[in-house]
């Protein structure tokens, strides 16, 4: 596929006239073929036109994805309804990168249910991960200490799986004995009874509170009738433990049967702060917090695309009756359309007239202006932080990007690094890497920092350009660690086109390369403090990894003994056993209906476990 559109303008003209002014959807794809961004319009070449002859009032991040433009595509459709939905479905299924218009926060937790697991789990996470279908995520809640006692109060209220991996290998733990697990790891409960309780648990964060109350209620109806008084009983305590979880959320609105959401905005120069309020019943079931890059888009734009992303995630069941908005969407028809297609029945928006709405539009714009003030803080301090480093370092220009490195090791043994990177002074995980160094000095019973170092600053900037460089890379160590470093920078022919420090531990003194001594600085002022930052999570970084590969070399150091096992085999073996110590006591029967272990490799594992001597 050929390069960008935007440096082929006779292409990109011969492209624009061949798209019709019909509503649909179209595509953009990059020079591989891979789609960057998915959007509707009621008339797609006037839309599609605008990204390449309005280039200023476009986003940031929305200017860098023309950049890459290769090719466009697009499908027609009959209204802009059907436009809507199909977009919808495609967004879905392709999730292309650019069509994120919200911030995935790090300080807000979700739910997630594992539905793609024999026996689902329940935890909190603030990692949103899509990489398997069926698992379903809730969120991000703004307020995670009562998303924490919803789930306290949910495992007292149902039995559930309570760990990850089983505690013995041939009984349940205490945790069944006690009655607040159904004996998930030795498949005492059926999966399929397991997940009829998980769905009950789902209906909470669903907003169906009420609803499995009165599920439950006809349950114990049944039960009493059939004189099955002892689990009557236990729906009876069930009931009552779910009411309780529900008193003092109320939110007092006029009509309380019906389910709503509720949006708002707070925006300053260069940010919005979006507060979703989730209503069910009259009660407060969720907080939902989002952020966005300022842009031209008008309040009810932005809205509108919030509203489009969090319901394009959320199932069927989840859809509210009626949704209300501070401001007029440009597209509320249509959303209201592709909505109640959505659900099976109407579901209405609207800007509220009444006192009593209008007053809890401005309870909810005033908690994202608290939020907008929490975000304006904090990159003030970033901000602050950046400028002191500057002035401590000499720079002309405040360093956006950061990258910090670090090594770690237990005497050469299992010897790794860590790439952290921070973005405007935050931790921009994404950009993360490890590295195992590959050293053949490096060993065991002899470590070599300096040799480490060097090897790992090669690889990453060996075949880097330079609009890849950072602005201040940053050396965990002292003198020595950074003059190792700054030989390779020399050799590579790199050396001056950013800036290098190293972080030395003991007294948290900060050197630049040909400096004997090092720069007069204070412990606590702000610079100082986020080079400490960097330092702190790039060791952070390399002990988590180092922990990971001495765990799989001491769960492989007996395997590695067992004629005819490879590598693949002992990660089948320890992905269906979970530790070595169950693979020992395992019968020839249970090794061999492992996937990929046949009888007779299934033999001589249980031979090498049960020697005799």
């Amino acid at each position: 596929m050929s390069s960008s559109l935007v440096n082929s303008p006779e292409k990109l003209t011969e492209r624009l006239g061949e798209i019709p002014t019909e509503p649909g959807v179209y595509f953009m794809r990059d020079s591989q073929g891979e789609i960057l961004y998915i959007g509707k319009s009621k008339k797609l070449r006037s839309r599609v036109r605008s990204y390449f002859q309005e280039s200023h009032l476009l986003s940031e991040r929305i200017k860098l994805m023309v950049q890459q433009v290769a090719d466009i595509e697009f499908l027609v459709t009959d209204t802009e309804a059907e436009a809507l939905t199909l977009e919808a479905n495609l967004i879905k299924q392709h999730q292309p990168h650019f069509n994120v218009l919200l911030k995935d926060d790090k300080r807000y937790p979700y739910l997630c249910i594992t539905w793609s697991e024999q026996y689902p789990r329940i935890f909190i996470t603030r990692r949103r991960q899509l990489g398997k279908a069926k698992d379903r995520y809730y969120g991000p809640y703004v307020d995670s200490q009562m998303l924490r006692r919803t789930l306290q109060w949910i495992h007292r209220i149902f039995p559930l799986r309570q760990r990850y991996r089983p505690l013995f290998k041939d009984r349940p733990c205490l945790n069944y004995d006690l009655g607040r697990c159904p004996g998930v790891c030795q498949s005492l409960i059926s999966s399929e009874d397991y997940q009829k309780t998980l769905r009950k648990v789902a209906m909470i964060f669903q907003g169906q509170s009420e609803e499995l109350v009165t599920n439950l209620e006809y349950q114990m109806g049944q039960m009493a009738e059939n004189l099955n008084f002892e689990q009557a009983a236990l729906l009876r305590d069930q009931i009552k433990a779910l009411q309780s979880l529900t008193t003092g959320q109320k939110v007092t609105l006029a009509d309380e049967t019906v389910s709503r959401d509720a949006i708002a905005l707070a925006a300053d120069e260069k940010h919005y702060a979006i507060q979703l309020f989730q209503i069910r019943a009259g009660r407060l079931v969720g907080r939902l917090g989002f952020f966005a890059d300022k842009n031209a888009h008008t309040l009810g734009e932005v809205l509108q695309k919030t509203l489009e992303e969090h319901y394009l995630s959320v199932e069927n069941i989840e859809i509210p009756n009626e949704v209300i908005v501070q401001t007029e969407l440009p597209e509320a028809e249509i959303l209201s359309q592709w909505l109640s297609q959505r659900k099976g029945k109407k579901v209405t928006l609207s800007v509220p007239q009444r006192q009593s709405k209008a007053q809890l539009l401005e309870m909810i714009e005033r908690n994202a202006q608290y939020e907008l003030e929490r975000l304006q803080k904090q990159a003030q301090r970033n901000l602050e932080s950046l400028e002191d480093l500057s002035e401590l370092l000499g720079l002309d220009e405040i360093p956006k990007r950061i990258e910090g490195y670090d090594i770690s090791h237990i005497q050469g043994a299992n010897a790794v690094a860590s790439q952290v990177v921070f973005i405007d002074g935050v931790a921009a995980k994404q950009h993360y890497r490890h590295y195992k160094i590959k050293n053949s000095k490096v060993r065991p019973g002899h470590s070599d920092d300096y040799a480490s170092l060097a090897e790992v600053i090669t690889r990453r900037f060996r075949n880097s350009s330079q609009d890849d460089f950072p602005d201040l890379v940053m050396i965990d160590g002292g003198k020595g660690q950074l003059s190792s470093v700054v030989k390779i920078l020399e050799e590579l022919e790199i050396l001056g086109k950013f800036t290098i420090v190293s972080l030395a531990k003991q007294r948290e003194e900060i050197f630049l390369p040909g400096e004997s001594e090092p720069i007069p600085s204070e412990p606590e002022q702000p610079g100082v403090q986020l080079l400490r930052r960097v330092r702190d999570e790039a060791h952070r970084f390399a002990i988590t990894f180092h922990r990971q590969q001495r765990l799989q070399q001491s769960r492989r150091s007996y395997l590695d003994q067992i004629p005819g096992l490879g590598f693949t085999r002992q990660k089948q073996l320890l992905a269906h056993f979970h530790s070595v110590d169950y693979i020992r006591e395992a019968s020839l029967e249970q090794l061999a209906a492992v996937n990929g272990i046949g009888p007779q490799l299934a033999k001589d594992i249980y031979n090498y476990f049960h020697q005799t001597t």
